[in-house]
């Protein structure tokens, strides 16, 4: 017979195999300030639906204390990986929310129609959303719209470097929107300061070495499959779980790659292999992220699932539910 108690809280019968996750919440209504510093969201999953239990800190910590090993070390990286300081990028601090505005090169961008396909329309337009408030100008000559297909190298380096140069030589933050490593290395030559890679350095071999040695701010986005086919019914065990999973081995392979953490910035991107409900489900979850211990960029403007929640709005007329979206994130 066993007579060992029942544990007096069900989040303490966790499986040892179970995946541990902290999502910090915000404050819902009265509660002492213990509670308002501390609250968090324990995340379990074994295979089957995540349980979520909302806690104070401190019995979270009490908690892995007790029960020691990895899942004392796990939910202590976790903590500490929230509560560390963001670094800087290129010079812009994360005190507070920064906007990164996107200047497609493209001439099937679905957001913009290829409005900014000429090389002088496209500086034009980075100049003025700089002018505007925006921090960084993203620059990208490959459309990653669902079903797009890419142009050669040397088409997008044809696209993208001039405006890459103009925009750095008016003394704006350029960021390099490619999946291509040569892309990557012409477009800091270029005077380029940041890499946005949506594939978070998987799509081209010699991309992870690049970013090893370059020395300048990488994002890491979540794509399931390529922008031909990523909108072919995209199935998730658990999105939001699965999308972290993945941005943590791409973390660890950067690390181990010689790409410090306070370089990496992470993007789970919204729409980018991902059903209406998936995107719901990730921007609901959007402070689990911050147990990656990276700045959080979130790109949901104009995209589909804005266009389908207001009465299939057409992408120019999606603005307000992209600023909906934007304060949310906030």
């Amino acid at each position: 017979m066993n007579n060992m108690p029942a544990p007096d809280k069900p989040w303490q019968q966790v499986a040892d195999s179970a995946r541990l996750y902290l999502r910090p919440r915000s404050p819902a209504g009265p509660m002492s300030p213990a509670e308002r510093d501390g609250l968090v969201e324990l995340i379990t999953c074994d295979g089957g639906t995540p349980t979520r239990t909302q806690l104070t800190r401190r019995d979270v910590e009490d908690w892995a204390a007790n029960c020691g090993g990895t899942r004392q070390a796990r939910i202590t990286t976790l903590l500490a990986q929230i509560d560390s300081a963001r670094h800087p990028v290129c010079g812009v601090g994360l005190e507070q929310p920064r906007i990164m505005a996107v200047v497609n090169v493209t001439p099937d961008s679905f957001s913009d129609g290829g409005k900014n396909f000429d090389s002088e329309v496209a500086i034009r337009a980075g100049r003025e959303m700089a002018a505007a408030g925006a921090d960084i100008i993203d620059v990208g000559g490959v459309s990653t719209r669902p079903g797009a297909s890419p142009p050669s190298p040397a088409e997008e380096m044809a696209r993208v470097l001039p405006v890459i140069r103009a925009l750095a030589e008016a003394g704006l933050i350029v960021s390099i929107d490619t999946r291509r490593a040569a892309v990557m290395a012409a477009g800091l030559d270029a005077g380029g300061q940041m890499i946005n890679d949506v594939s978070a350095l998987t799509a081209d071999p010699e991309s992870l070495s690049l970013a090893a040695h370059s020395e300048v701010p990488i994002v890491l986005m979540h794509m399931q499959g390529d922008p031909e086919t990523m909108q072919k019914a995209p199935t998730y065990d658990h999105v939001s779980l699965d999308v972290f999973d993945f941005l943590e081995e791409r973390i660890a392979a950067c690390i181990a790659a010689g790409v410090p953490r306070h370089r990496l910035i992470v993007d789970p991107g919204i729409g980018f292999g991902k059903t209406i409900p998936h995107n719901l489900q990730i921007l609901r979850d959007l402070a689990l992220f911050h147990g990656l211990g990276c700045p959080l960029l979130v790109g949901l403007s104009r995209k589909y699932f804005i266009g389908a929640l207001s009465n299939r709005a057409p992408a120019a007329e999606r603005m307000p539910g992209s600023i909906a979206g934007a304060l949310h994130a906030i």
